[in-house]
């Protein structure tokens, strides 16, 4: 099977966070939890969810419930949210200007979706939201992007690079793998591009914006540097 052509610039796009406003995904889904099951096993559901993203490295909600079936094998109020989750109409969560962005930079190279998760959520999510066709079926998922680079090389070979996420940490990594090839953007938005501990524990991305809708200001030597 031949390589893909190298293209000139590739422009990769996380999702929670950065296009989509997963916060308030998560403030839905702890409100209807709440309606459905109570206070007390609304905590317990995020209790798991949190010990099983340790575990595993990114968010699995379904993951979660499944675990939270094994203590109530008998709660008749799960199949209410698991229903819940995967008709969940992430399309209303867009940021402001999202889909805006993801068409700013197709003049300059392809528009590609990278991002974290499990392999039946994720998905339903970039899909519902509209993402999946609006970068034209170009989508990664994967359990930790950062450390799967090689990959996203073969399948877009590229010359630069620009990854635009809300997390530091990972711009940071990415950055150390890619160097001068990669522009980091960061979207100031969402609670973990605004802890203040984690921006201090990390060197700032090359471009900071506010919001994913300031992308369309940035001109194409901004972003890829030439």
């Amino acid at each position: 099977m031949s390589s893909p052509p190298i293209a000139d610039v590739v422009f990769l796009f996380d999702v929670d966070n950065t296009l989509l406003d997963n916060d308030r995904v998560t403030a839905d889904l702890r409100a209807h939890l709440t309606r459905e099951v109570g206070e007390e096993r609304q905590r317990r559901y995020w209790a798991i969810f949190e010990e099983l993203r340790v575990e595993l490295g990114y968010a699995d909600y379904l993951g979660a419930l499944q675990r939270y079936r094994v203590e109530y094998p008998r709660d008749p109020h799960l199949l209410t949210v698991s229903r819940y989750l995967l008709d969940y109409p992430f399309a209303n969560r867009l940021y402001p200007g999202s889909l805006d962005a993801l068409e700013h930079v197709r003049p300059w190279g392809r528009p590609v979706i990278l991002s974290d998760g499990d392999v039946v959520f994720q998905p339903r999510k970039v899909e519902r939201a509209g993402l999946m066709e609006a970068v034209r079926g170009e989508v990664l998922i994967y359990v930790h992007k950062e450390r799967e680079l090689d990959d996203v090389e073969a399948r877009y070979p590229a010359r630069r690079y620009v990854m635009v996420d809300d997390k530091l940490r990972l711009l940071a990594a990415i950055k150390a793998v890619w160097g001068a090839r990669v522009t980091t953007v960061f979207p100031r938005q969402g609670h973990y591009a605004l802890d203040p501990e984690i921006l201090a524990a990390h060197p700032p991305a090359d471009v900071t914006i506010e919001r994913i809708g300031d992308l369309v200001t940035l001109t194409r030597e901004q972003l890829v540097g030439d």
